[in-house]
């Protein structure tokens, strides 16, 4: 019987590998925060029991809140008031609802004359994307969207985290961009710097108040706990869809992913159907280049070590020596 020889790494790739390892970590300029007061010792949770009870029930909060309110002689009141009103509310729903069926007909992002995503060259685009959804450029080279069961279940995922990526894509770039501009000055301005720092187990003091808190003293793990919490009730309404705050005398005459109503489209921009069919494709549109500017962002970290405010000004100061083939040949 033939025996597996272990697996051996020669001296050479070794000494590759290793060379390309020192590299890497010292291409990193690793975080020194005037603001940060460090640990040595990685702590997943070093807060006082007292904190740490604080910021869980401060978590639950809002939960518990719209529970308790729903069952509440005011939620009676508010659900009584919602069915007095609820016909004339659908009435109006279904006449909005028809009238963006037409607009999405009429208009140039939908339909089978809609934009492809080859533009004019000739290509076997996949039947089952007709152009009903925004977006639709019949771009589906590994089959995802065959079920339309599926397909619409991707449709949500999508929207939500083309949302949740412009969100935070505006969060990474504008403490960086105000601490630059000396506007105002962050407890730690690169986005991924605050990670880096809670992850060491040091103390984070918000807007570089000494003593200030609120969850800076925690540990990665309780914060992850009270973000799942926060996110119990978005995700359970979610879960439920748009009648889930009918409880809260709340009508919401769209659909889970464009809801409306006063709470979701305060400025009441879905009032002309045909702009807001319109205003669809550009949030996904715009969503999609957020997905796609994350992934920029994280391997510009993991390469320069800086931000991407930062990386964009290196490159505008000399763009000849500082880009992408520039880093890959001082590697």
């Amino acid at each position: 019987m033939a025996l597996r020889q272990p697996c051996s790494v020669s001296s050479s790739s070794s000494s590759f590998f290793g060379d390309y390892r020192r590299r890497f970590y010292t291409q990193i300029s690793w975080p020194k925060s005037r603001y940060l007061k460090s640990s040595n010792n990685f702590s997943g949770c070093k807060a006082s029991w007292q904190e740490l009870a604080g910021v869980l029930i401060f978590s639950a909060i809002p939960f518990t809140a719209v529970k308790a309110i729903a069952n509440s002689p005011l939620g009676e009141s508010l659900q009584r008031r919602l069915e007095e009103n609820k016909k004339a509310a659908v009435k109006n729903s279904s006449k909005f609802k028809a009238l963006a069926e037409k607009a999405r007909n009429e208009s140039l992002w939908y339909g089978e004359e809609r934009p492809r995503w080859l533009g004019p060259i000739p290509y076997d685009y996949p039947v089952y994307l007709t152009g009903e959804l925004p977006g639709d450029y019949g771009f589906d080279i590994a089959g995802l969207g065959k079920d339309p069961l599926a397909f619409q279940k991707y449709f949500n995922f999508e929207i939500l985290h083309a949302r949740w990526a412009m969100l935070a894509a505006l969060g990474a770039l504008l403490p960086e961009l105000l601490d630059l501009l000396g506007a105002f000055h962050f407890v730690e301005p690169v986005w991924w710097r605050v990670g880096y720092s809670k992850l060491k187990g040091d103390t984070l003091d918000y807007l570089g108040i000494p003593g200030f808190h609120f969850a800076g003293s925690q540990g990665v793990i309780v914060i992850a706990i009270c973000q799942a919490l926060l996110m119990v009730g978005p995700e359970y309404a979610r879960y439920c869809g748009i009648e889930a705050l009918e409880p809260l005398g709340i009508y919401l005459p769209g659909d889970i992913n464009y809801p409306g109503g006063a709470l979701f489209d305060p400025l009441n921009l879905s009032k002309d159907p045909v702009a807001f069919e319109e205003l669809k494709v550009k949030e996904i549109k715009n969503g999609r280049l957020a997905m796609v500017a994350w992934l920029g962002f994280y391997i510009q970290a993991a390469v320069t070590g800086k931000g991407p405010v930062q990386n964009l000004l290196d490159h505008l100061a000399d763009p000849f020596h500082n880009n992408l083939l520039s880093l890959f040949k001082s590697w």
